[in-house]
């Protein structure tokens, strides 16, 4: 498992000082979505380890970064680059949506 367990202990040097782009899922374990979309995600962090940092923000127990993310609905994959947030995809995607932005990072 390539995925990293984000906390607002880790956040800061894991996404907004990593070096590499990271996809960061915000996800609940009551989530049904959720639950489906996990093993996409852990897909994407196997493929594209060295190239991307895959994280996951349980948002029960991260409440803080939800709330500074406008995480209002989950599934929710926020993409980020040099600190900043580049692409918000909300809801269960296919994919290839997350590939192919993924490839113009």
């Amino acid at each position: 498992m390539n995925e990293i367990e984000l906390t607002v202990e880790n956040f800061e040097k894991e996404v907004i000082n990593s070096e590499l782009p990271v996809m960061v899922d915000f996800w609940a374990a009551w989530c049904g979505p959720c639950r489906m979309l996990a093993p996409t995600v852990e897909e994407i962090a196997n493929e594209y380890a060295g190239k991307i940092k895959v994280g996951k923000v349980n948002v029960d127990e991260q409440m803080d970064l939800a709330i500074k993310y406008n995480t209002v609905s989950i599934p929710t994959v926020i993409f980020f680059k040099d600190g900043k947030v580049v692409n918000t995809l909300i809801g269960l995607r296919d994919k290839s949506e997350f590939t192919d932005f993924i490839k113009t990072l």
